[in-house]
């Protein structure tokens, strides 16, 4: 049997673009049964090309989107919807880890928020993703890796003066936001080996853009 250090751990993964799929690819490559969850039209990251690989059935996916999902199971749910968020709650079940980078406020508003999930799940570990969390003077609004550089401060220390200010080659505000995420999450699991109960995470592309500039 081909076991690795995370086999047996399921993961769901209600996430899109590439910080929380980042993080799962992570948890998927050393052995966590990751079940990506998309809505009816897909990540939008499988359009995000070329280069492509195409499918069997004619359609095509981003190598950009296959990189970040490889290793995952994937599944179509409409979680506006009723008979979509009964699915979901059916998948958690058994599940150990929650991860998820919807505009904080999305979850509760169709009642499937933190405050609802862990009485439910007690062991579940909640991973939530967010430009700049729910609180603060910038709560609540979507974040970008590049906007992010730019508010952290990270752009200033790359470039040359003739041109100012340049944006990093890649993404790397959402590339450190989806390892601070896999790391906090591995702590989480193993302070439950201890207290028997999960956590919730409340991870931003702020505090790692700003974690970055050490």
């Amino acid at each position: 049997m081909n076991e690795r250090a995370l086999t047996g751990l399921k993961v769901i993964d209600l996430t899109r673009v590439l910080g929380g799929p980042y993080c799962t690819m992570i948890l998927a490559d050393h052995g966590a049964d990751v079940i990506k969850v998309e809505p009816p039209q897909g990540d939008e990251v499988r359009d995000w090309g070329p280069p492509f690989l195409e499918r069997p059935d004619g359609a095509r996916d981003a190598s950009y989107f296959l990189g970040a999902n490889r290793n995952k199971r994937a599944m179509s749910l409409d979680l506006s919807r009723e008979e979509g968020r009964a699915v979901l709650l059916r998948l958690l079940e058994d599940a150990d880890v929650l991860v998820e980078n919807f505009k904080p406020g999305s979850l509760e508003k169709w009642g499937i928020g933190n405050d609802t999930l862990a009485p439910r799940f007690p062991r579940l570990v909640h991973c939530r993703i967010s430009g700049f969390g729910a609180d603060g003077p910038f709560g609540g609004l979507p974040g970008y890796d590049a906007v992010v550089q730019a508010m952290t401060g990270l752009m200033t220390i790359n470039g040359d003066p003739s041109g100012g200010p340049t944006r990093m080659g890649t993404p790397v505000v959402d590339l450190a936001t989806g390892l601070y995420s896999a790391i906090g999450i591995m702590m989480a699991l193993h302070e439950r080996t201890r207290s028997g109960l999960g956590q919730f995470l409340d991870m931003t592309l702020h505090d790692s853009g700003l974690a970055l500039l050490h």
